[in-house]
This record gives structure tokens, sequence and C-alpha cells, in this order.
């Protein structure tokens, strides 16, 4: 519902009150004189109606919202808005969004509209980032200005009912798998780059300078007086399952976005580069209990699908069940497969159960544990103590870090390979922690 008001301003209210000192001054000194008070009065009013009448009319005001339909958890957009009357605008004019906290905490924008190159036009365009998955609601948009004496506000709110689909970002997906992928482009891309490396035979070649020693045939080279080294071959269509932990932890924010969503841009990453080098590709989440567990796709065509079941991971607020899942996961992997799950610990003795499904797992599959680095708990750390309480912060906080280390030692102990990583670096760190592997032929 679009709404109209019209209100004096603080200018307004100041002039009159100005009146009534000076009105009551003169009527004590000069009796006489007392019609100067209704006529200040008069005369402020007729201004009022006069300010009032002149200029835009708020009825006469329509409003042209822009944004996209659909953007990326933690991608900047903008909101375009214009405001046109068939009569002249003012220079500016005030303007506040109800939203979605999903846009801005508390759920309010302020801003300011501006005159465009046409006098009827006021614009404005408003940088906003999308902080949680979701379902993001412009509900409405108040815009204010005064008339042109400045006695008067106008007031418009007009209905806006804008919904913004919150999805898990591609930006790194498209940026950072560019960046890989010139990087790597001598690995995986065509048959003969695949040769030396992997677990599969391919063939017996003439042993070059840089090739390793390790591969060398020494029968071989015995019986033909040269040497001759053994060339491998990737394998493929090997079983990747991307596991994203939506539990409690994994809901707190880093660096403004929640773990969960870096978790699944890197994810996404990944998966990209997965589908490129022939591998299937599942999605699996879970927190209390096991949530989804897509298809293994295979194609670079089915990333959306898998984009679509990344879009469903909730943002829970119960501590994850890793004994339940991880049993959940390794009952439906009829072979050995990568699972790269993303997840978060703090210390050993909540990852107890954690530890042993993962050992449990890792006794058949391949096991990558992606973990975001602490910087807040270094910084404690490495703060120099000004304070009985920053010693204490720092030995708190040093204390969490050598239980998350115990924890990280007890995993790679057991085969589990794990990753720390910084927050804006997931992404490019998970996909070389996958290509290394691939060489390895360890899958």
């Amino acid at each position: 519902m679009n709404r109209n008001a019209t209100y004096p301003t603080r200018r307004a209210i100041l002039l009159l009150l100005a009146g009534a000192p000076v009105a009551l001054l003169l009527g004590l000194m000069r009796p006489e004189l007392w019609l100067v008070a209704p006529g200040w009065i008069g005369v402020i009013l007729a201004c009022l109606i006069l300010d009032l009448l002149a200029g835009a009319h708020p009825r006469a005001l329509s409003l042209d919202a822009r944004f996209p339909h659909q953007v990326g958890v933690g991608d900047p957009f903008d909101l375009r808005i214009v405001a046109r009357s068939r009569r002249i605008l003012p220079a500016d004019a005030e303007l506040a969004l109800a939203v979605d906290e999903r846009l801005a905490a508390g759920g309010r924008i302020a801003g300011r509209l501006r005159r465009a190159d046409e006098p009827q036009a006021l614009v404005a365009t408003l940088p906003l980032v999308a902080a949680r998955r979701g379902e993001a609601r412009i509900e409405a948009l108040w815009m204010r200005w005064r008339g042109p004496l400045g006695l008067v506000w106008k007031q418009r709110r007009f209905a806006v009912e804008g919904r913004i689909a919150v999805v898990p970002s591609l930006r790194a997906a498209s940026e950072e798998g560019k960046r890989l992928f010139q990087r790597n482009s001598w690995f995986g891309l065509r048959q003969q780059r695949l040769r030396g490396e992997g677990s599969e035979y391919e063939a017996l070649t003439e042993y070059r300078a840089g090739m390793d020693r390790r591969a060398i045939d020494w029968t071989a080279s015995a019986r033909h007086l040269k040497l001759f080294a053994k060339e491998y071959r990737v394998e493929r269509d090997n079983r990747v399952v991307l596991a994203i932990d939506g539990g409690r932890t994994m809901a707190e924010p880093v660096d403004g976005l929640p773990r969960v969503d870096r978790a699944v841009s890197a994810a996404l990453l990944l998966a990209y580069a997965g589908l490129k080098f022939g591998d299937r590709i599942s999605l699996f989440s879970f927190a209390a209990k096991p949530q989804a567990l897509t298809p293994a796709y295979m194609h670079i065509q089915d990333f959306p699908a898998l984009q679509r079941a990344a879009s469903g991971i909730d943002y829970a607020h119960v501590e994850s069940n890793f004994t339940l899942a991880l049993a959940a996961l390794g009952a439906r992997l009829e072979r050995r497969a990568l699972i790269v799950l993303f997840t978060e610990f703090t210390d050993a003795t909540s990852a107890d159960l954690m530890i042993r499904a993962a050992g449990r797992l890792a006794q058949k599959h391949r096991l990558l544990f992606v973990v975001i680095k602490d910087e807040e708990l270094e910084s404690e750390e490495r703060r120099r103590p000004g304070s009985a309480t920053d010693v204490t912060r720092a030995n708190v906080a040093a204390a969490m870090l050598a239980g998350r280390q115990l924890v990280i030692a007890r995993l790679q102990r057991m085969g589990v390979d794990v990753i720390e990583v910084p927050a804006d670096a997931m992404g490019a760190r998970v996909v070389d922690a996958y290509l290394g592997i691939k060489r390895q032929g360890s899958l």
C-alpha cells in the first residue's frame, strides 16, 4: 500500500516558537499590538500552505526499483532507484528501505536520492551485499523531501515487495576456476599430458631428464642397455563426495560470511574442477542428521544441478552428529571414493566422536578434511599483553589452538588429510589439494 504524508519541518516549528516570546513582549509593552501574535501564526500557516502546494506532490510521484532477482551470497550488487514526477523535484531527497536482514543488519537501509540529468527525476544507487542464503525481501521504501521554502516535509511510502534469491556464490567458481585451469592447463586436459602421472600403467618410454627416477624399469633398461621408465595415466571416473557440515559451528560468521557459505562456494569450485577432469561428483550435507546426497554427476552440464542442491543447505543451530552422518554416507558408497569434508572443530573433547567416525570411514575411503584457520585466536595468542585480562585471553587462545592441533594430529595419524586454510583462500587451496591427490593416483 502506498501512503502519503505531509508534516512541518523543524524550521517551521522553530519559526512558530520564535514568534511567541516576541508577541508576549509586545503584548506586555503595547497591549494594542496583541494582533501580532495571531498575525505571525497566520503568516507561518500561509507559508506552510504555499510550501505544500508548490513543487512536486507525493501523490504524483512514481518509483522504479531495479535489482537482480538472483545474487550470490557475499557478492556485491546494486539496487537502483529512480523517482519521477511531472513537476520539478528538489535537488535531493532522503530515502529509507525496509529490507530483509540478509541484506542489512537491523533490516533498514538509509540513503539519498539526487537529481539526475532531467529535473523531474531523482536517482539513487545503493551498493548491497547479501550475507546469508535464502530469499531476501525488499518490503517497502520511504522517500521524503522538503518543499521549496523548507517548511514542509513531503513523504511517500511505496510498497516494493521485491524478492531476491540469494544462492551460493559462483564468482569463485568462475574467477578462481579460470585462474586454476590456466595455471594447471598442462594437467588433465589432453591425453598425452596425462602420461607420466597417476597410477594406471600407460607405456614404456625412454627415460628423459626431469622424469621421476622411481619410475625407471631396471629390467627393461638392462635388456635394452639404456634407461627406460614406465609412464602412467591419471585415473578418471573417480567418485568424489563433497560433504558439508551445516551444524551450529559452521553457521558462525567469519569475515562477514557464515562458514557454511564459504564451504559451499569452495565445494562448488571443486565440483566444477572435478567435472572438468571427468570425475563423478556428489554433494552431501548434514547437521543433526543426514540431509541430502545427490546423485553422482559426471558432465559439466550437470553443474547447475549441484548448485541447486547447494542452495538447499540450511543454517542449523544444533550440534552436528558426525557418527550418524558419516556412517550413513559410508553405507551408501559402494566403491572407494574421495570424501572432502568441510567442517569445523574447536577442541579434542568435542571432536572425539568425529575422529572415531572418520577413522572408520578412512579404512575404505580417502578423506580430506577442510577447516578454516581461526585467525582471531591466532591474533589473540600473538598479541602483546598489556594487562592481566590480556594474559588470560592469550592463555585461553593458546590452549584452544593446542587442542585444535591435537585433533588435526589425531586425524593425520589415521591417514586423513587435513588442510587448514584462510577463509578467503579456501576454494583455491581445496582445488590444489584435489589436484595433488589426483597426481599421486591415490584415489
